[in-house]
């Protein structure tokens, strides 16, 4: 075992990925994949399994198919976001599912990936997830106060443009506020965005309100 796998399973080793999906090959296969990354798994074959399993432990991702028998994947994803755990949630899809997928997008699932399943892309997006560490305190005085944990790159101005960009407010409101011009806060919302990995602003929105 290189230097590298054995330093990915130790980070991996107390992390739980729970596998939703009614073909019992896949989960098979999908444990014996997370395993060797050094995570722990479970499976469940149907929607109620997993609501039973998940009230003795919270997974740190969910890998979920979008049809689940007589239950809907898309509304086991609504449970699962209602808990507002931050868990990601990776939708599978058995066929092509424009119209579904979209509305996983929508309703916070991290991805939505096809089969036969790309395991490489599946990986790196479970990782890439797991890195993200934002999350949103409760609302406070009518204002939505962002922590961020893990992110000490972040400014001490970059982080109160993240909570601005998060309430809503455009760079000029924004600018307003903090009394710097538009054009600053664009240049501090460019960084936030590197600094986080995210591709766009919707991007960015999407990885705060989903952690």
């Amino acid at each position: 075992m290189s230097d590298e796998i054995f330093y990915h399973s130790f980070l991996n080793r107390d992390r739980l990925i729970h596998i939703v999906d009614t073909d019992p090959s896949t989960c098979e296969a999908l444990s014996v994949l997370f395993r060797l990354e050094g995570f722990q798994t479970t499976f469940s074959l149907e929607a109620a399994h997993f609501a039973a399993t998940i009230e003795r432990r919270r997974p740190e991702v969910v890998v979920l198919n979008l049809r689940l028998g007589e239950e809907s994947g898309l509304s086991l994803l609504r449970r699962i976001k209602g808990m507002r755990t931050g868990t990601p949630v990776f939708m599978l899809a058995d066929t092509p599912q424009l119209e579904a997928a979209v509305t996983a997008m929508k309703l916070g699932a991290s991805d939505v990936i096809p089969k036969p399943i790309d395991t490489e892309h599946l990986l790196g997006s479970v990782r890439d997830a797991l890195r993200r560490d934002v999350h949103l305190g409760a609302m406070q005085g009518g204002r939505r106060p962002v922590e961020v944990r893990g992110f000490s790159q972040l400014t001490p101005r970059e982080r109160e443009v993240l909570q601005l960009i998060t309430n809503g407010q455009s760079n000029k409101e924004a600018g307003r506020e903090l009394g710097i011009s538009p054009r600053t806060i664009e240049v501090h919302r460019a960084r936030v965005m590197e600094k986080l990995g995210a591709r766009n602003t919707a991007d960015l929105m999407r990885i705060v309100l989903t952690s």
